[in-house]
């Protein structure tokens, strides 16, 4: 049978089990809140930015003259093996939370402050000797502990969500190298139009994925800004007037984040911007990789009735019923990603929105939302590189034949011919079946030599100089 001590608060008494590390806030907000069934300890780096916030804020009070040094080293021993990964499980509550992270703070308290009393040499519950309000939680509130930790987690996660880009980048750069030499019709409004290089398409999507590393770079330099000393509403009450800056110069020191405190903590109580603008890039993430995706879904649909200029590698069977067929598995699932951080960058704007006055409560929700979608399209770039870009093939056979009997090539006789005969053979091709070298030849408007240059793939797939005279 599961034994429980009791714990006490402002509302009354609660059996919290005797091996938990938690306490009575914690289990009051595990009865409440049964709602995404996901809980903080599916985040670690959530939980080991907490134990960095706590550490920073005991060495802090300690250094202040305010902790006493048995109790500061005490909790420090215990953040320290938070962040060696230890009593991660201990980490209950569910990310959906009512209280603009109080339960997550409470849990971040008890959990450290239990610990750090087995340390002392006492037991679960005796806070007395060590409490997790006057202790672990001194000159702090939720409103300046919880977006803190928020975002030192989020910075760790957007560099995991770079990398991830960067080896999408490379797979893409890698083959717009193979495919240098892959004549295509390039396409707009899904309607032929001029000749390029299937290499120029790949190492076209790897440049777009490159520019978004460097939006959220850019986008990551502004989550820096943290207002630790704001206390409940940015005025630092009860907190020592050295403490803003000498708990975020512990912060600096043990996460080796340049960490910067806002310069008006009143503000950064309660502006949210931040996340929506990170919010904002991710989702710039998630629709140019969609897009990607629906480009790889076109030119390898077939394989006999469709475009069919490259292959991807076949992943599963496709159907129940159609014996063979094989389906883009792959870009379909970054697909389904991708609406789906669309959907929380929705959630982000509409919970920034409706913070009022001096706090905005629904920084849980934003919270959840980021994790989630950098999460998400971490593993997507990863998979898409991997299970999807690395074995693509070209049908070169394939690329070559639509290009030779593309009405597009018109284009390139622009100069020579001007538009309106240019497009008179465009029409004809179109009427007649015929090619516009062949239609071009029987008109006598160029001789063949001239034809055979001008109509040639590999003289349109970059600038060049043309002798009009």
């Amino acid at each position: 049978m599961v034994k429980y001590r009791i714990e006490h608060d402002s509302l009354g008494e609660v059996q919290v089990p005797v091996d938990a590390y938690y306490g009575v806030q914690t289990k009051r907000a595990m009865d409440n809140f049964h709602i995404s069934g996901i809980q903080l300890s599916h985040y670690p780096r959530l939980i080991n930015a907490l134990a960095y916030v706590k550490l920073a804020a005991s060495d802090a009070n300690s250094s202040l003259g305010l902790l006493d040094e048995d109790k500061s080293r005490a909790i420090s021993r215990a953040c320290e093996e938070l962040l060696s990964g230890k009593l991660h499980d201990q980490f209950v509550v569910d990310v959906m939370q009512g209280g603009a992270g109080t339960s997550t703070n409470m849990n971040a308290n008890e959990v450290i402050c239990n610990r750090a009393l087995e340390l002392m040499g006492y037991q679960k519950g005796e806070y007395d000797k060590l409490h997790p309000l006057n202790d672990v939680n001194m000159s702090q509130s939720t409103n300046d502990v919880y977006p803190s930790a928020l975002k030192i987690a989020l910075i760790l996660e957007i560099r995991e969500l770079m990398d991830a880009m960067r080896y999408l980048k490379k797979a893409f750069a890698a083959k717009g190298t193979e495919f240098a030499d892959v004549i295509k019709m390039g396409r707009t409004q899904l309607q032929d139009a001029v000749p390029m290089t299937l290499g120029q398409e790949f190492s076209a999507w790897g440049v777009m994925i490159g520019e978004d590393v460097q939006r959220l770079d850019e986008a990551q330099s502004l989550v820096h800004e943290i207002n630790m000393g704001a206390t409940a509403i940015g005025t630092g009450l009860n907190a020592h007037p050295d403490y803003t800056r000498t708990v975020t110069e512990k912060l600096v020191e043990s996460t080796t984040l340049q960490l910067v405190s806002s310069p008006d903590l009143v503000e950064a109580t309660q502006d949210t911007g931040v996340y929506v603008q990170l919010s904002g890039v991710l989702k710039r993430v998630a629709v140019k990789l969609s897009k990607i995706c629906n480009d790889l879904r076109l030119l390898s649909s077939g394989p006999r009735c469709g475009v069919n200029e490259i292959n991807l590698p076949p992943m599963q069977p496709g159907s129940t019923i159609m014996p063979g067929k094989v389906n883009p598995v792959i870009p379909e699932v970054v697909n389904q990603v991708a609406f789906a951080v669309v959907g929380n960058d929705m959630t982000i704007t509409m919970a920034s929105e409706a913070g009022q006055l001096e706090l905005n409560v629904m920084e849980p929700v934003i919270g959840y939302s980021l994790f989630q979608s950098m999460n998400m399209l971490r593993r997507a770039c990863l998979t898409l590189a991997d299970s999807c870009v690395s074995g693509i093939t070209a049908n070169r056979d394939r690329c070559r034949e639509m290009v030779e009997h593309s009405i597009g090539l018109v284009t390139a006789l622009n100069p020579f011919l001007g538009y309106e005969k240019s497009t008179e053979i465009a029409k004809e091709a179109m009427k007649t079946g015929g090619s516009v070298y062949a239609i071009v030849l029987e008109k006598g408007y160029l001789s063949q030599e001239e034809l055979d240059d001008i109509l040639r793939p590999e003289n349109m797939i970059k600038p060049r100089y043309i002798n009009r005279s």
